[in-house]
């Protein structure tokens, strides 16, 4: 919005000029998200613990510790983390360029998709939440309506196309096959971090890395000068998203002074479903959705290891690969601390985040 008020006025004051900069408004964005979540984190978190007098319900068949340790817990804490993105994001994204609505609309839908299952599983007392079949199907058309509008407002000579790591500007057309391609990345990164949200802190900090490794991405794509130095495949207006991106970073460092171990509050399905359904629909945008697999290594492990754990039960008969999945309540089971988790995942996430901003320079 500031962009689009004050950038045009720049002509006659010269200070304005900064809001033309992606780098200045995503500065303001970061800054702007982590004040609102310091500010209001507080206050909602209280008012969270009064409507929520039990908090979280707990999985039975969860760790038992669980059921003492986050007993009283409130959880839809993702509310603070959407009301800080969306803000900043409207506060200091150009509102003409499609993308960011885009990948905004995503937010909200999956937001209050996960808000509904949050609800559900207060009201009723039990982590059974929203029926899955149904979320698929609120998930995958919302997806596919993403990704039918990203083929008509990305205007390049492969909106269909994939791009490969490691390899100069090849692009492998998709064709139709796009469609249910993006679908099925942008519905398997929501889900994927919320599996991955388990434990205090545990899916926060890997989310932020990648918002950060994606405004990075984002920035370099949508620039003709830095993309055809690195030989990326520009995508006119996706520098934009830079802004977004800096909001979710912004959001995320708010939320993680609540939820950093001993957690004060649980993001839900609320946070996790739309953040996840962002980074996915970014990762469509900007070409690089394989390399979204790479920075986003941890929550694919995650996510693998629940199939994984239900295939094998289903073909033994009752037996299992893990002591419990997702992965993170297996290493519970074997003893290890939860903040000793934690910050082992964290530094994995790291390091996975290094190795997929590395594809950007080595083709």
């Amino acid at each position: 919005m500031l962009y689009n008020l004050l950038a045009p006025l720049s002509v006659q004051f010269p200070v304005f000029n900064l809001f033309r900069y992606i780098t200045f408004r995503t500065g303001g964005a970061i800054l702007t998200a982590l004040l609102i979540s310091f500010i209001f984190g507080p206050y909602f978190i209280r008012w969270l613990k009064s409507k929520q007098k039990e908090g979280q319900p707990i999985r039975k068949e969860g760790p038992q510790s669980h059921l003492v340790s986050k007993k009283g817990t409130p959880t839809m804490g993702g509310f603070l983390i959407l009301v800080a993105l969306i803000f900043s994001t409207f506060l200091w994204a150009d509102l003409s360029n499609g993308f960011v609505w885009i990948v905004v609309g995503v937010t909200i839908i999956f937001g209050g998709l996960g808000a509904a299952d949050d609800y559900l599983k207060l009201s009723q007392k039990n982590s059974k939440g929203l029926p899955g079949k149904l979320k698929l199907i609120v998930q995958f058309s919302t997806a596919f309506l993403a990704a039918y509008a990203l083929t008509h407002v990305m205007h390049v000579p492969n909106a269909t196309g994939l791009a490969v790591p490691f390899l100069k500007s090849f692009m492998f057309d998709l064709g139709w096959f796009y469609l249910p391609f993006a679908c099925i990345v942008i519905v398997g990164s929501s889900n994927a971090v919320n599996l991955t949200d388990g434990l205090d802190g545990l899916a926060i900090v890997p989310v932020i890395l990648v918002a950060l490794c994606f405004a990075v991405i984002a920035y370099l794509v949508g620039n003709h000068i830095f993309a055809n130095y690195l030989q990326l495949n520009q995508v006119p207006g996706s520098g934009e998203l830079t802004v977004f991106c800096g909001a979710l970073i912004g959001a995320g460092l708010g939320f993680l002074w609540f939820n950093a171990p001993p957690a004060m509050v649980f993001m839900g399905d609320t946070g996790s479903l739309s953040m996840g359904g962002a980074l996915g629909t970014i990762s469509l945008i900007t070409k690089h959705e394989i390399v979204l697999a790479i920075i986003g290594g941890l929550f694919v492990v995650e996510t693998i290891s629940v199939i994984l754990q239900v295939l094998y039960f289903k073909a033994t008969g009752g037996k299992r690969i893990f002591l419990m999945a997702p992965l993170h309540h297996h290493f519970e089971k074997k003893g290890w601390a939860e903040p000793t988790i934690v910050i082992r995942f964290w530094i994995i996430a790291v390091i996975l985040a290094l190795v997929g901003l590395s594809t950007l320079k080595l083709r």
